[in-house]
């Protein structure tokens, strides 16, 4: 019999267990070990974790019931992100989980609406989306599978407890065969004639061996940087923010199903509504503005009384230039950081893993999936950065130097680009892959202010009376269907009750 291969995983936390539990998940136990290092002496920077509508389908892989998970992490759920002071002062949108509208005689329905708002009569696009209206009136249900009715065209994410996420996969994990072991990395041995990693040495003398190593040690990168040298790619010039002070304070209600990011005078305020819990922290760029005030403006600015001390964290955004190096990958904060203005650090953390699945087993010298992988993380990790740029360079603020910076600076040109493209006809630039898709984009440009010059031609011969008769039918139809859902804080509740009596 063939002998089994030895993964290693060096870190818990968020990333090391969902690491685990997807790898017991999804490989067979016959042909793979799996070991995890993590020492209790080590904290983790979780401060309360906003998702994306992947992670459901991250859940339901590894055979997670909802209702269990709700209740073990505390979450609540969550149909988009609430900016606020971004395009400018006062004004706020949402960027949803879903669609804006119908597309209408094949035309786009945001150039159809482009059309008819020359000078703003048609008003906010957002009136035309679902999870939009939802999230104003605090209502939540599950979207229905039928493609044709309006409420199927929305998705929905979580927010919850990141200290109680990895615990409850830890336990997932552990039941599929995942064996813990307590203790620091004090060496790592490498084989002298190609580099790999051979074995870690810990702090309590353990000697554990493998084939293949995941470090999950967050920005230290004991395997990754401290050993591998992979080197790190900085993009602090295009991103500024490098710090963040958190807090929790007392949940307040009613519990809304979105989180909020509002813009300050040199960064941003986040607001994760959890069960028993809000999460707020504030990021911000150093250069612009010290700790001291930094966290002033977050203690003014908090619902609730406060429940711990704040805490501030340092970060450098950007990206390994190597995700995989040898025999080792990068998973979590290890393989790089963008701050988490679109709640895109859990999503990166979980195509990392699932990435690194599909391309096992590898050939004997690996650089065939090693450079497919790296190239597929690469593109992500860009077009993730472009995507949160965006946010700051288009922007109509000019009360501070931060936002006199970031609206000014040069930005990359793929980024570049793609804002050209919709200035000037409203198009959306279209990948075959990647996380952020047409209504994402649509959320931020005209949310933020960004109204193309005209429409494309798919709109121009359309009858406008026509046109605005189908936004008024549109319009009605969705209050209609927000009117008959249940609020979030009832649903929450009876999900949650459900998962209990379950038990």
């Amino acid at each position: 019999m063939r002998a089994k291969k030895r993964i290693v995983i060096v870190g818990g936390g968020t990333a090391g267990w969902m690491a685990a539990a997807a790898l017991s998940s999804m490989l067979p136990r016959q042909e793979f070990s799996i070991d995890l290092v993590e020492s209790e002496q080590i904290g983790i920077i979780g401060v309360g974790e906003a998702t994306l509508p992947h992670l459901r389908h991250f859940n339901e892989t590894i055979g997670v019931d909802e209702t269990e998970f709700l209740k073990a992490t505390s979450a609540t759920l969550k149909l988009g992100i609430e900016f606020v002071n971004w395009g400018d002062v006062g004004e706020r949108y949402i960027h949803p989980f879903g669609d804006f509208g119908r597309t209408i005689q094949g035309a786009k329905f945001h150039q159809v609406w482009r059309k008819l708002n020359p000078d703003a009569s048609a008003g906010d696009i957002g009136k035309y989306s679902l999870p939009v209206r939802m999230c104003e009136a605090g209502k939540f249900d599950f979207p229905e599978s039928d493609y044709r009715a309006i409420t199927s065209t929305y998705g929905y994410a979580y927010q919850f407890d990141a200290t109680r996420y990895a615990p409850f996969l830890r336990k997932i994990a552990e039941g599929r065969g995942v064996r813990r072991t307590e203790g620091i990395v004090n060496a790592v041995n490498q084989a002298s004639e190609n580099g790999d990693i051979v074995s870690i040495e810990l702090d309590n003398g353990a000697l554990l061996t493998g084939d293949y190593f995941i470090d999950c040690t967050g920005f230290r990168g004991v395997l990754i940087d401290q050993t591998l040298k992979a080197g790190y790619e900085d993009w602090s010039h295009w991103l500024p923010c490098d710090r963040a002070v958190a807090v929790p304070s007392a949940a307040t209600s009613p519990i809304l199903p979105y989180t909020r990011a509002t813009a300050h005078e040199a960064g941003w305020q986040w607001r994760i509504p959890l069960q028993h819990r809000m999460g707020n922290g504030h990021v911000y760029s150093s250069s612009f503005i010290d700790d001291d005030k930094a966290e002033a403006i977050l203690r003014a600015n908090i619902e609730g009384e406060l429940k711990a001390e704040p805490r501030v964290l340092r970060f450098r955004t950007g990206r390994r230039k190597q995700f995989w190096s040898r025999n080792c990958v990068s998973v979590g904060l290890a393989s790089g950081f963008l701050e988490p203005l679109e709640s895109t650090s859990i999503h990166l953390t979980q195509l990392a893993i699932t990435n690194f699945i599909e391309l096992l087993p590898v050939s004997a010298d690996m650089s065939r999936e090693r450079d497919e992988y790296n190239a597929i993380m690469a593109r992500e990790f860009e077009r993730v950065r472009d995507f949160l740029i965006l946010h700051y360079h288009v922007t109509r603020r000019h009360d501070s130097a931060f936002w006199n910076h970031v609206r000014t600076m040069e930005i990359p040109t793929t980024l570049q680009e793609k804002i050209d493209l919709f200035s000037a006809r409203g198009r959306v630039a279209r990948y075959q892959q990647g996380l952020f898709l047409e209504p994402s984009w649509l959320a931020v440009y005209l949310g933020q202010g960004l109204i193309p010059a005209q429409p494309d031609g798919s709109a121009s011969q359309l009858d406008d009376a026509e046109l605005a008769a189908r936004l008024a039918a549109l319009d009605s139809e969705i209050g209609s269907a927000v009117s008959r859902m249940p609020h979030h804080d009832n649903k929450l509740a009876a999900l949650v009750q459900a998962g209990r009596a379950a038990q």
